[in-house]
This record gives C-alpha cells, sequence and structure tokens, in this order.
C-alpha cells in the first residue's frame, strides 16, 4: 500500500483544498499543515473538528514554526508538530508527496 503525505498551506476558511484532501486520503496517508492551513486546528471550528475525525492510521503535522507564528500554542494531542528537518524526513517516510497548491 503506497501512502502519501498530503502538504496543505492554504487557509480552511476561504479555500476547498483540506475538504477535497480529506475526501481522498487513503488509509494511511498523512497530513501536514503549513502556512494559513495552521487555522484549521482552532478549537470549536469545523476544520478542526473534521481533522479530529480522521482515522488513528492517519498522521496529523503541523509545522512548528507556523504554529508559533500564527499563536497556536495549544495543538490537539494527536498533532505531531514538526520543525524544518522533521518535515524534510517526513517527506522521505512516505511513497509520495502531494502538495494542493
Amino acid at each position: 500500500m503506497m501512502a502519501t503525505l498530503h502538504l496543505l498551506s492554504h487557509s480552511p476558511f476561504n479555500d476547498g483544498r483540506l475538504d477535497s484532501c480529506l475526501r481522498l486520503l487513503g488509509p494511511d496517508d498523512g497530513v501536514l499543515l503549513t502556512g494559513d492551513a495552521i487555522y484549521a486546528l482552532r478549537a470549536g471550528t469545523q476544520p478542526a473538528q473534521a481533522l479530529e475525525q480522521l482515522p488513528a492510521s492517519n498522521a496529523l503535522f503541523a509545522l512548528q514554526e507556523d504554529l508559533q507564528a500564527r499563536g497556536l500554542d495549544v495543538v490537539p494531542s494527536r498533532v505531531d508538530a514538526v520543525d524544518y528537518p522533521g518535515f524534510v524526513e517526513l517527506c522521505t517516510r512516505f511513497d509520495k508527496v502531494n502538495a494542493w497548491l
């Protein structure tokens, strides 16, 4: 089974990429939130609820620098914050990387 890491960088509040991505996720795919996609983690929002409902087999990551830049100090426990070297390592861990540009 080929696992894909999906990279999202656009705010889910004015863009449909997150919803499209979640519909297409394979069972072992991961999601990495960067840039304004970080706002999907804001507690109590529809995007945050959608991410919380993902199966445990779907790993969820967020870029540490972007969390800090957007003032999101508290993230759901299932979210792994990664730095840039961690981001590069993730890209090698998955079979494919799909950037939702």
